[in-house]
This record gives C-alpha cells, structure tokens and sequence, in this order.
C-alpha cells in the first residue's frame, strides 16, 4: 500500500497506531512504505541503508524478485488448506531443507518462538518415552534468547529483566548455565537432564559466539549423558554466520535444530528439524499448527533458500563479515568487535549505543542496538563493500559526535 491512497497523512497514521495498537516496540519516526534490495524507503521517497534487515528475516535483499514471483504464482494457485491434502511446495522445500543440512526429519512452524517451542515440546516427550517421566529437564544459557512464547520464554536465560518479570511462574524444568563454560553446563545437568540447548551466536544477548572448543565440548558431554543437542539457529541459520547452517562451521550436528527468519525470504515461516530418532516421538495428535506449512510461505521459503544456495550468499557473509568486523576494529572508543559472517557486535566502553542508534537514523542508516553498549548489525546478506564503507561511514560519524557531547 502506498500512503498517497490512503487518503491519511503521515501523521494522521502514525496517531492510528498510537490510538489502536499495543506498543511494545520503540518506533523509528518514518513510514517504511517500499523496499528493494539494500534499502527502505520512506513516503517520500527517502532511502535508509538496512543494516537490520527486518531482525535477520531479508537476507536475500529486500523484496526479492525471485521471492517474490514465487509468492505471486503461489498466491494465484492456493494459498491455504491445512495439513490434510498434500501442498507441493511443503514437499519441495522439505526436501531442499533436509538435504541441504544434513537432517532427517522436519516440522514446519510459523515463527522462530513456534519451532522452539516444537523443539522443546519434542525433546521432553523424547525423553519421558524413552527414559521415564521425570527426564524432561533442559538446561540453557545464560544471556540466551529463544523467545517469547511461554516454553521459549522460559528456556531464555535473562532471568530479572523485561522479558520474564511480571510473568512468572514460568514453565518449571529449565536450569541456566554460563555460555562458553563447559563444566557451568556440566554441573547444571543431572539424571533427569534430558538436553542442551544453545545458541551457536547468542544474538538478542549481546552477539557473543560460542567457542570452537565449547560447541564440541557440549556435543560430547551430550553424547556421554545420553543427552540431546539442541541448536536454535532462528537468527543465524540460512547463510548469516558463512555456513548454511552455524553449526556447520564448527563440525558438530545437533539432534534437532531450529530455523525462522532468513529462510522465508520475508514472509513468516519456521521450521524444526529432527534426526530418525528423535523425530519418531511425535506421532499422531502429538503436535499441530493450523497455518504450519503454509502453502504460500512454503513456496516463498523454497525460493529463498534456493537463491541462498545458489548466489552462494553464506560465502559473501563470510567475505564481507571479516572485512566489516576489519573497518569496524578501527572505530574510536570501541571495547570489543565480535560475531561471525554478517552477524556483527560493536561493544562500545560506556552507555553509548542508543544514541549511536539513534544517530545512525538521523543519517538514513538503519541497525539496532542490544542494552547499552552494544550495536548490532544484521544486514541482507547480499550486500557489497560499497554498501559496508558507506554505512562505515555514517556510524563513524555518528560514534564521533555522541562521545563529542557532554551529558
């Protein structure tokens, strides 16, 4: 829709979402109206360089033109029907999937926080079929982030802020341990532990990557307690981190792993993915979504992750990751630059980051800040040099004027 055929002004519409909607998010003061590769453009017209990229979901590029043939044929063919007839692009993109990563076995979802809470759901019944009704305990880390739903809310490991206060009890049988410490998780698991679950790159908790040595450690320690490995790749999956899949680059395979933004090319879908095994505990009436494996988004889904596949966009993430982490190493008052491929954080060594955000926009550079402290950037994954020196640029700038003011 285009706000000139609305008959609304712009801040007529922006009084409608105060009026009506329940805000929880802070709004940045411009109408995102159209879309195309790296940018957002306004309704008049005005570009903003996208270094978030819709939280990770565009990263084959705004409104992708193969993404978006495949929602148009879809679209005039069948949309929705339920998961009773068999959909053609539901088989396809299974296939792709599975063949792709090297899993056996997949459960669509609606949204990352669905295919965890999948997840979850299918770890416990695996554990309680097979060792006992008390061996559903999963322990997580610390700083974790998988969700907001309640079982993914409660295996997210920010214990007194925003996310779990005023919503307790939360769902009993989760245990936090310290990220990249491999006996924290050891001490934390016991005879009823019945899996780990992690992020391979902690996003919402501030971009801090697991160690080579740990996601090993953990995927031995699993093996030894006869615990399952549970990876939620929503964020890092399908290209961001240099591989397809994050756990590809540290040669471990988890017994299930998650997936949502990326792969649905911008239209929302998630996805879970089992071993043999494991996937045998959910059988009839186990388990269920009405709009899972939606015919349309799986047809967008399929396109994507084929463009993914076939532009080699994990390859560009890892060649243009270590040259923006490189320029990005020379910004003045930095603490740390850390991530993988295109998944990037810049802790800054005071309370700086929202208004380097804040600035950023100003400039027409769009990222995010996680806390304080830290800048994120997530950008489509087909982005060039031009495209990194230019937003370089901007948040440089912006960097020199907010430690230039005095407060």
């Amino acid at each position: 829709m285009r706000l000139k055929d609305t008959g609304v002004s712009s801040q007529e519409l922006k009084d409608m979402v105060s009026k009506y909607m329940i805000e929880t998010y802070e709004r940045f003061d411009f109408i995102a109206e159209t879309a195309k590769g790296m940018y957002i453009y306004d309704e008049k017209g005005d570009a903003y360089l996208d270094f978030y990229g819709g939280v990770a979901v565009n990263s084959v590029g705004n409104v992708n033109e193969r993404v978006l043939e495949a929602i148009k044929d879809q679209a005039a063919d069948i949309m929705h029907t339920f998961n009773y007839p068999y959909t053609i692009p539901q088989a396809l993109l299974a296939k792709l999937i599975c063949d792709t990563i090297g899993m056996d076995k997949i459960f669509f979802q609606n949204s990352g926080t669905e295919a965890n809470e999948g997840m979850i759901k299918l770890a416990r019944k695996y554990g309680t079929d097979n060792f006992g009704p008390e061996r559903y305990h999963i322990v997580t880390a610390t700083k974790g982030f998988h969700g907001r739903t309640f079982g993914a809310l409660s295996a997210t490991g920010q214990p007194g802020t925003a996310l779990h206060n005023g919503f307790g009890p939360l769902l009993e049988g989760f245990k936090f341990a310290e990220f990249n410490n491999l006996d924290s998780f050891r001490d934390a698991c016991d005879e009823n532990t019945i899996a780990i679950m992690l992020e391979p790159i902690q996003g919402e908790g501030g971009v801090n990557p697991a160690t080579d040595e740990f996601m090993t450690g953990i995927r031995d320690l699993c093996d030894e307690k006869g615990m399952l490995l549970l990876l939620d790749e929503i964020q890092t999956g399908w290209g961001r981190t240099g591989t397809v899949m994050a756990y590809q680059g540290y040669d471990v395979k988890p017994d299930i792993v998650t997936m949502a933004k990326a792969m649905g090319g911008g239209m929302p879908i998630g996805a879970m993915c089992a071993s043999d095994k494991v996937a045998k505990s959910f059988g009839m009436g186990t388990h269920g979504s009405t709009y899972a494996g939606h015919a349309l988004s799986c047809a967008a889904a399929y396109a994507a992750c084929n463009e993914i596949i076939e532009k080699k966009l994990p390859e560009n993430a890892e060649i243009m990751g270590n040259y923006f982490m490189e320029k990005l190493s020379t910004l003045p008052h930095i603490k740390e630059v850390r991530g993988k491929g295109l998944l990037i954080g810049v802790e800054f060594d005071s309370d700086k980051a929202v208004e380097i955000k804040h600035r950023c926009l100003d400039k027409k550079l769009l990222l995010t800040a996680i806390g304080k402290r830290v800048i994120r950037t997530i950008p489509p994954l087909v982005l060039d040099k031009a495209d990194i020196d230019k937003a370089f640029l901007i948040l440089k700038e912006s960097v020199e004027e907010s430690y230039a003011i005095k407060h």
